[in-house]
């Protein structure tokens, strides 16, 4: 898949000016067509009054899974004999559930690879790729950390590369200015779509990163390990630091322009904080959307301009009418 404006490739990104606009008109689908796209809130049969019933399975990213479970638990409010079950094994994990025939719906915080595509033809698999929202990984550190403010690229480099492994393990390693203080870190394990864009952001290969740190796909699990370690360092996605700002310091990063930029629903909206910007997608199988009347309502729920509300409360930046038009138009071509 080829992403074009903000969030193309990254000599396009780095040469071109980000306008987070341009995202969904140029995001390619499986079996995917351009017709217009609705604006009911939960699918025809709950625009007309019906609820829906039956089991709706969904898994994968842990950065997109508050959304999915704002989604979930408002939809089954409206439709009490819907049960939606919403899994976080990480986009990886998501994709291998959803390429086995195991989910309806998978959650990523990255594009599909062209493994996991070929895994899903194999299986027969058909489905569509759906921008929702937009996201900004933010770098944490514990609130005592009064030194570091702002790290660039290099530096998390520094900190991240393969070849760091047991080597650079202590925060004057990182910039001379930091003290004699031990690093110790924590990020998405390799399952994770978070993962994998940052490593490809900050070591230039995705998936390339040391091993040292504490994983977890679980970004609970980052926000305690970053709490309670003076020398912490850990990263994921902007909806973990909004809920836990008040335990965890947020740190800038310098943007191609070499200026230092917090993560904000501002900064991330208007592409400033770059290039830790990143679009959060559902992938929707063709044959559940088609076949399962329960699917259909939820994805048409969650794709509704006037339940976008729930993605701000998740901690997200909605998609414009324009972009969130086109996603409809993914789903509705299905």
């Amino acid at each position: 898949m080829q992403l074009n404006g903000r969030f193309g490739s990254r000599t396009t990104r780095l040469a071109c000016s980000l306008s987070i606009l341009a995202l969904a008109a140029s995001l390619s689908a499986c079996g995917g067509g351009d017709t217009a796209g609705g604006d009911t809130a939960s699918g025809d049969m709950a625009a007309s009054g019906e609820s829906v019933s039956g089991d709706i399975q969904i898994d994968g990213s842990s950065t997109v899974y508050p959304i999915a479970e704002a989604m979930a638990e408002e939809f089954q409010g409206a439709n009490p004999d819907a049960r939606v079950t919403v899994g976080v094994s990480g986009s990886g994990g998501g994709f291998k559930k959803f390429c086995a025939g195991e989910t309806d719906i998978s959650n990523a915080s990255r594009a599909i690879k062209d493994e996991e595509k070929a895994a899903c033809e194999a299986a027969g698999v058909e489905f569509a790729e759906v921008p929702i929202a937009y996201d900004g990984i933010t770098l944490v550190t514990n609130t005592g950390n009064d030194f570091a403010e702002c790290l660039t690229i290099e530096q998390l480099n520094t900190i991240w590369s393969p070849d760091s492994e047991g080597t650079v393990t202590n925060w004057n390693q990182v910039d001379p200015s930091f003290p004699d203080r031990p690093l110790e870190l924590y990020g998405p394990g390799p399952d994770s779509g978070t993962f994998d864009y940052f490593t490809e952001e900050v070591n230039g290969e995705e998936g390339a990163s040391r091993g040292d740190y504490t994983a977890s796909e679980d970004d609970n699990v980052i926000v305690t390990g970053v709490e309670s370690s003076a020398g912490s360092l850990g990263y994921f996605g902007y909806a973990y630091y909004e809920e836990n700002q008040g335990a965890l310091k947020a740190l800038e990063v310098e943007n191609e322009d070499g200026t230092c930029v917090a993560p904000s629903a501002e900064t991330i909206a208007d592409g400033s904080y770059n290039p830790m910007s990143r679009p959060l997608f559902i992938y929707v199988k063709k044959e559940a959307y088609e076949t399962k009347p329960q699917v259909k309502a939820f994805v048409d729920y969650q794709l509704a301009a006037e339940n976008g509300a729930l993605v701000k409360e998740a901690g997200y930046i909605t998609l414009p009418d324009a972009d969130l038009a086109e996603s409809r138009s993914k789903v509705e071509s299905l």
